[in-house]
């Protein structure tokens, strides 16, 4: 009986069970990046004291899946914490992505004004403070919120803002970033992994 190639070539053979190995990797970490989770480093402190410099956070990404598999615009919770595609990135940035709370959601309108940021929409035509509903233990939004800022929220987009927003401490759509298109947002923070006597899980 003859002997094939690869049996007379062991070392030809265990290579290429190698590629095929180190292929299947990166196929299935490229699908489970796109698809089901992420992982991010939290870097600066605009988030504190909730999110703080150095912070491991996956990122779920399913629900973002799943509204594309359904054709439709993945729109996150009030209050959630998100990472998102920095719209004003430009090569040679150090922040492509950013992490922010959700504040105000398409249509609605968003106003800070003395410390305070009122949200107004068809539940509340007078407006609402949502901030005090997200914080908890000493994490959650802090105030007074710094910025004057009158915004309607386009469609398609949302309103962020860091937690730290006492001064200047948080680049977010107070001040410049601008309200953040749906198609740019990563998906919500699940968990915090690092450090571990800090282990989180987020709504």
């Amino acid at each position: 009986m003859e002997v094939s190639y690869l049996e007379r070539h062991p070392h030809v053979r265990d290579a290429i069970h190698f590629a095929i190995f180190v292929a299947l990797v990166i196929v299935g970490t490229a699908l489970i990046n796109t698809f089901i989770f992420r992982s991010f480093n939290v870097s600066g402190y605009s988030m504190e004291n909730t999110l703080h410099d150095g912070d491991r956070l996956i990122v779920d990404r399913i629900p973002v899946t799943i509204a594309q598999l359904e054709n439709k615009q993945y729109v996150p919770q009030r209050g959630q914490i998100i990472v998102f595609k920095n719209p004003h990135f430009v090569q040679g940035m150090q922040d492509a992505y950013l992490v922010k709370r959700v504040i105000g959601l398409p249509g609605e309108r968003v106003v800070v004004k003395d410390g305070v940021v009122t949200v107004y929409n068809s539940k509340y035509p007078n407006g609402h403070v949502y901030d005090t509903e997200f914080q908890k233990n000493g994490t959650g939004p802090q105030s007074p919120s710094s910025g004057d800022e009158d915004m309607n929220v386009a469609p398609d987009t949302v309103f962020v803002a860091g937690d730290n927003r006492i001064g200047g401490n948080s680049y977010d759509s107070r001040d410049g970033l601008g309200t953040i298109p749906l198609y740019d947002i990563v998906g919500p923070v699940k968990l915090r992994i690092y450090p571990f006597n800090a282990f989180t899980i987020f709504n």
